[in-house]
């Protein structure tokens, strides 16, 4: 489902270039889950970004769903992640003027779906991460749990081949982020797309299939 070649990305600093990733490679299968663990700084932020099309690699492949992302200009490359990328942040980045169904539903408005329908799709995923009750609520009506919880909908709503979590839990009390783990555990099980996470949680990265460091730009079995 993901798979990265010679994955490579060097900054410009003034006079000098820095290497965050160094021919970076990794495989996720479809099902799988992975995370990333490491220090401040290694580039885990800099690889999600990477994987999910949101910067291109100065050398190196990736490829989501059998597509090599360097082949879609950034029109593309939009609709691509639209379709097949879900995103899920430490803060929710949810619209506050919207309720929790609304933002929820809203991957499937910019594609261009009818309001009804991706309403009724956006109530279906919100029951399936436990917010039905709450979809008429705006995010500063619900807690931190639930906020993050309606993120993770969002980044479900468009059965996504691919789902890209980073620090899925950090800004959550450990009661909650147990509820956030559970709910992962859940949904992995259910869904067949792939998930890379990354965290500093040793709870959240022991979840997952396997775990993986970054250190000096590349990556290895924790």
């Amino acid at each position: 489902m993901l798979t990265c070649r010679g994955l490579t990305r060097i900054y410009r600093e003034g006079p000098q270039d820095v290497t965050v990733l160094h021919e970076l490679a990794l495989e996720v299968r479809a099902g799988e889950r992975v995370a990333v663990v490491g220090s401040s700084g290694s580039g885990k932020t800099t690889l999600l970004n990477l994987l999910g099309g949101l910067d291109r690699p100065t050398a190196g492949e990736v490829y989501v769903a059998g597509q090599c992302l360097a082949e879609l200009d950034e029109a593309a490359m939009g609709r691509f992640r639209n379709r097949h990328i879900g995103f899920v942040y430490q803060f929710h980045h949810l619209l506050a003027e919207f309720t929790a169904l609304e933002n929820a539903a809203l991957p499937l408005i910019v594609r261009g779906h009818k309001r009804k329908p991706a309403m009724a799709r956006a109530k279906e995923i919100l029951t399936r991460v436990g917010m039905a009750a709450r979809g008429d609520h705006k995010p500063g009506e619900l807690s931190g749990g639930e906020r993050q919880r309606v993120a993770i909908a969002r980044a479900l709503i468009t059965d996504p081949s691919l789902v890209l979590m980073d620090e899925p839990t950090g800004n959550l009390d450990q009661s909650t982020a147990a509820s956030i783990l559970a709910l992962m555990d859940e949904l992995a099980q259910q869904s067949a797309c792939a998930f890379v996470v990354v965290t500093h949680d040793p709870a959240l990265a022991a979840h997952q299939d396997r775990v993986l460091r970054l250190d000096e730009g590349r990556l290895s079995p924790a």
